[in-house]
C-alpha cells in the first residue's frame, strides 16, 4: 500500500519547476513518497531516487511499483557522497534533497564530496534544491562544477 505524501512534501514537491521529459535525481528518498508524486508531474521524464539506507530503497521499491513499472521512477542504494552516473546514463536537469544530512552543513567534507558528485551528475544548467526555503532554496553549484 502506497503510503501518502505528507503536506510539507506535497509543498515542496509542487514549488518543484517541473516539467514533461526532465530527468530529476532525487537524494535522499527516504520510503520513496515525493518520487513516486514526481513521477506522475514528469510525462516521459525520468526521477532516479537513491537513499544510503538499503531498509528505505526495500521499502520505497516495494510501496512504487505501478510508478517503477511505467519507467518514470527507479530507485538507487547508495550515499550521494559516492553517487556516480551509471555507464550510459544521462546526466539530471535537477536535484532535489529534502532532509538530507549530507547538505545540511553539520558535516563539511561530507557536503564538499556530495556538491562535487551532484555536480557532475547535472546538466550545464542543472539546478539543485534543498530543503528550507519557503519551501525550497536553490544551492548554488557554479565552485562544483
Amino acid at each position: 500500500m502506497p503510503q501518502r505524501i505528507s503536506q510539507r512534501l506535497l509543498e515542496i514537491v509542487n514549488a518543484l519547476p517541473l516539467k514533461s521529459g526532465i530527468r530529476i535525481l532525487e537524494i535522499g528518498c527516504g520510503t520513496g513518497a515525493a518520487a513516486r508524486e514526481i513521477s506522475k508531474r514528469i510525462g516521459n521524464g525520468h526521477i532516479l531516487a537513491v537513499d544510503r539506507s538499503a531498509k528505505a530503497i526495500q521499502q520505497a521499491i516495494a510501496g512504487s511499483q505501478t510508478e517503477i513499472e511505467t519507467g518514470r521512477l527507479s530507485f538507487r542504494q547508495v550515499a550521494i557522497e559516492n553517487f556516480g552516473l551509471e555507464n550510459g546514463e544521462k546526466l539530471f536537469d535537477m536535484a532535489i534533497a529534502v532532509r538530507v544530512g549530507a547538505l545540511d552543513g553539520r558535516h563539511p567534507e561530507i557536503e564538499t564530496q556530495a556538491l562535487f558528485r551532484i555536480a557532475r551528475a547535472l546538466t550545464k544548467e542543472g539546478k539543485l534544491f534543498i530543503d528550507g526555503g519557503n519551501p525550497l532554496k536553490e544551492i548554488s553549484l557554479g565552485g562544483y562544477r
